[in-house]
């Protein structure tokens, strides 16, 4: 009875902190981000950041900035002609920043428990205005599950999508939606949920074509290879385990054939953390290599990622045929496993590799502010559990270093080559090669779930010098891709039901599809 305590324990503790929510918020519903505030700063801002008689409202444009770190120092050195006290004197840097990130999470109109998934859902009329472009959203499909999770476009105009909780579908280009393709993986249907994001084991997460796919039909996918007897904690609890799997099969006459174990984990890291935790994503280099990564899938959310003998909180580098290139950089390394590209990750969310840079990007989910787009170089340390730019649900630093006594120099963790504090939530990202969109030429496109915004970025010589917000509060965007016809397709989420809408230049013609 002990052992499934722990387990339910555990699995509890993972599924608030993926979601977004620490098990003390997940519980009690209280936030202490907003209590700090409230204590603080309401009487003379207004409750709701209104202002007041003693102070101005904090949602309109701010002279010392609006970022996190702005505000610190603000909140921090008070403003004594205005009367406004300097905080540093009288609160904690913790307590400071987390009233920061209250207000910048505020100030876009972010609630820490809404998630947008009960969003209602709109497809803008007109185009919408960017500082490059000018285009119209439509609509492909709207015929898909509630919980996407991927898409990629094949040649011939069609589209392979992932369910989550079911499985592997082929949308065509007039929009009509396949039943699942026959024999390959599937989920596990609807599952329980917690503020709308399912908690379960067993998705179906990423899938990509090979890029000689035309040649050779490989398509790969991602998924939660789900178990109830393969390890002790699922033959000893109430609960089943899974982990992270890679295969490529091919799709012929509707069906799955041909599949080949591409990785897998030994049975021993399986466990009941919730496949929201997984990662799940695959990007290819073109030279032969598959790159894949993996969430925090140990039994709590610091337990694994700085463990190079784990494969929890890493972005692995394979052949694509699964085996492990001999040019790693942890090849050789003692108590490494070889296939190890980097680590140090919390929840990885999306991955990308520019072939016009040799440079790997990925996303990931940061705690409370710290979401990050990194520049995944080999060998490096991205610091979870040890460091990040966010906080912990309870107000304090993350510093899970000194619970594993593992000791670090900061400088030796690998920086985001872009924060988002407050966190959007961010999801997947896409490098645009094509040519509709001229002004975004290699661009990063970076969507977020919470936000349901879409970012610009733009990079030079790896830095992210530029960042532009060219979709807002559209739905929950599960993944962005190009297609061969150089438009841009989103996949979407929202409780009425899945979506696949694509980006249009407002200058061109184009029928909807749906």
């Amino acid at each position: 009875m002990k052992k499934i305590i722990i387990t339910v324990l555990c699995v509890l503790t993972g599924i608030a902190a993926l979601v977004g929510i620490g098990v003390y918020v997940a519980l009690t519903d209280n936030d202490p981000f907003h209590d700090s505030y409230q204590e603080n700063c309401a009487s003379c801002h207004g409750v709701d950041l209104e202002g007041g008689n003693e102070g101005p409202a904090l949602l309109g444009p701010m002279e010392h900035g609006t970022t996190v770190a702005e505000l610190f120092q603000e909140i921090s050195k008070g403003a004594p002609d205005t009367g406004m006290p300097a905080y540093a004197e009288q609160l904690l840097p913790t307590e400071i920043k987390g009233i920061a990130i209250y207000i910048a999470e505020r100030r876009v109109d972010q609630r820490f428990t809404e998630m947008g998934v009960d969003a209602p859902f709109n497809l803008p009329e007109t185009p919408l205005e960017t500082e490059e472009h000018a285009f119209r959203i439509e609509m492909v499909t709207d015929g898909l599950h509630a919980k996407t999770y991927s898409v990629a476009p094949l040649p011939d105009g069609d589209f392979l999508v992932t369910e989550k909780l079911f499985g592997l579908r082929k949308v065509h280009a007039d929009g009509t939606v396949s039943e699942l393709i026959e024999g390959a993986p599937t989920g596990f249907g609807e599952g329980a949920e917690l503020y709308g994001i399912d908690v379960g084991v067993g998705h179906i997460m990423d899938v990509a074509l090979h890029p000689d796919y035309e040649d050779n039909g490989w398509v790969y996918l991602h998924y939660g290879h789900r178990c109830e007897d393969c390890n002790e904690v699922a033959r000893e609890s109430i609960l089943p385990v899974s982990m992270n799997r890679v295969i490529r099969g091919r799709i012929r006459d509707g069906k799955w054939v041909d599949e080949e174990v591409i990785w897998e984990a030994d049975s021993w890291f399986y466990t009941s953390m919730v496949d929201t935790a997984a990662g799940g994503r695959l990007a290819f280099d073109g030279d032969g290599y598959l790159f894949m990564s993996i969430g925090m899938k140990g039994m709590s959310n610091f337990e694994g990622p700085q463990d190079l003998g784990s494969p929890y909180g890493k972005t692995l580098r394979l052949h694509d045929d699964g085996q492990v290139p001999t040019d790693n950089p942890l090849v050789g390394q003692a108590g490494a496993l070889p296939e190890i590209w980097t680590y140090g990750h919390r929840s990885p969310q999306g991955l990308e590799f520019d072939r016009r840079t040799h440079t790997l990007w990925g996303t990931e989910h940061g705690p409370r502010g710290g979401d990050e787009v990194n520049r995944l170089r080999p060998g490096r340390n991205y610091g979870w559990p040890l460091y990040s730019k966010g906080m912990d649900y309870d107000l304090t630093e993350v510093e899970y270093g000194k619970e594993l006594n593992l000791e670090f120099d900061v400088d030796d963790v690998e920086q985001p080559a872009y924060d988002l504090t407050p966190s959007p939530a961010v999801s997947d990202l896409m490098i645009y090669e094509g040519q509709r969109f001229p002004g975004w030429q290699n661009n990063l496109l970076v969507g977020s779930l919470k936000a349901r915004d879409v970012f610009r970025l733009v990079v030079e010589d790896g830095r992210v010098v530029h960042a532009e917000t060219i979709i807002t509060d559209l739905a929950r965007i599960r993944d962005l891709e190009s297609g061969p016809d150089g438009f841009i397709y989103l996949l979407l989420e929202n409780a009425a039901g899945g979506m696949l809408v694509r980006l249009v230049p407002a200058n061109e013609t184009l029928v909807s599809s749906s």
